[in-house]
């Protein structure tokens, strides 16, 4: 399901011609030249759960070319919808050129001459993108609808372009971890935020899937939580007021989670604390104030729910890592 090649493994006269013909191998090659050709780093993480295939991709300077010939020989009918994670890249596609920063989206077709040139930069480090492969066949949109937004940039700042960046980061982040369920549930819930983020480029919520809609809701949701742990207000009844739906709705999308929306506050708020709790930074801290800053007022009952959560109180977790020097854990 996740696999990972890099080109350090080889020997530096070697590199760029296994890049080049490991992307001329697949479904929709180009044609690649590089500066960096003679000593070319790059790495390709593959993420394919059955219901989505992704590919997290980073490499020096260079720039590709989809010809019409290369078309001919091979096309997947499909769209790459990339996300920009370092570098900048600047992208040209039906009379279109989108230059692309980090946290930006673009969108080429694979069925139609395109050029693309991805930059290094000292602020952003070496090019990198996350691209998530998507079938023409399995977009609910028109395709002329569609081709409106190749090559133009969709910016992720705000709203359910920021939510499907933060997915994808997670998502590769956390693949090696995952088994088929979780990856299969996970794959679903990827290509309707796609979907979603393209039906608001397009002006067409109209063509949206139900479940996209869900999905969506339900990441809104899921991303609202983690940013209001702090508030011991926060409840299923404050969250559908929110978002304008009713407590039963809120329920209902959790299902799909296997952990009730109050377990997932439960959850995060015992994974801030822990974090905390092992930041020499907060060492002077009170632990109840922590607890307290979590959004977990009851100092009484956050030491019981941590121990059953961690293994040991709060206290000593805390000694555990600042004092013996073990490696403070990561939330995400």
């Amino acid at each position: 399901m996740f696999s990972v090649v890099d080109t350090v493994s080889l020997p530096a006269e070697d590199r760029f011609d296994w890049w080049c013909e490991t992307v001329g191998r697949g479904p929709a090659p180009t044609r690649i030249t590089s500066d960096h050709a003679a000593d070319f780093v790059g790495r390709v993480e593959t993420l394919s759960t059955g219901t989505m295939d992704a590919t997290s991709m980073s490499f020096p300077a260079l720039r590709s070319e989809r010809t019409p010939a290369l078309i001919r020989r091979s096309d997947p009918e499909a769209y790459e919808l990339t996300l920009i994670a370092g570098g900048s890249m600047r992208i040209a596609q039906s009379r279109r050129e989108a230059v692309l920063s980090p946290g930006d989206f673009v969108m080429w077709s694979s069925s139609r001459p395109y050029t693309g040139q991805g930059r290094s930069s000292a602020d952003h480090g070496p090019s990198r993108g996350i691209v998530l492969h998507l079938p023409r066949s399995l977009l609910p949109f028109p395709e002329t609808r569609v081709d409106r937004v190749l090559a133009t940039r969709m910016p992720a700042a705000g709203g359910i372009g920021a939510i499907l960046a933060h997915h994808l980061h997670t998502l590769f982040r956390e693949a090696p971890a995952l088994g088929e369920p979780e990856g299969a549930r996970l794959g679903s819930a990827t290509m309707h935020l796609a979907h979603a983020l393209l039906a608001q480029q397009m002006d067409a919520p109209a063509h949206l899937e139900p479940e996209a809609r869900g999905a969506v809701l339900l990441a809104r949701i899921e991303a609202f939580i983690g940013e209001n742990l702090a508030d011991p207000q926060l409840s299923p009844t404050s969250i559908a007021a929110r978002h304008h739906v009713s407590v039963r709705t809120v329920h209902q999308l959790f299902r799909q989670r296997h952990e009730t929306v109050s377990a997932m506050i439960r959850r995060r708020r015992l994974e801030r604390c822990r974090s905390d709790l092992a930041d020499p930074r907060l060492r002077r801290l009170p632990v109840h104030e922590i607890a307290a800053r979590n959004g977990l007022g009851d100092p009484a009952g956050f030491s019981r729910g941590f121990r059953r959560a961690y293994g040991l109180p709060p206290a000593e977790y805390r000694r555990t890592f600042l004092d013996g020097n073990t490696p403070a854990p990561s939330t995400g």
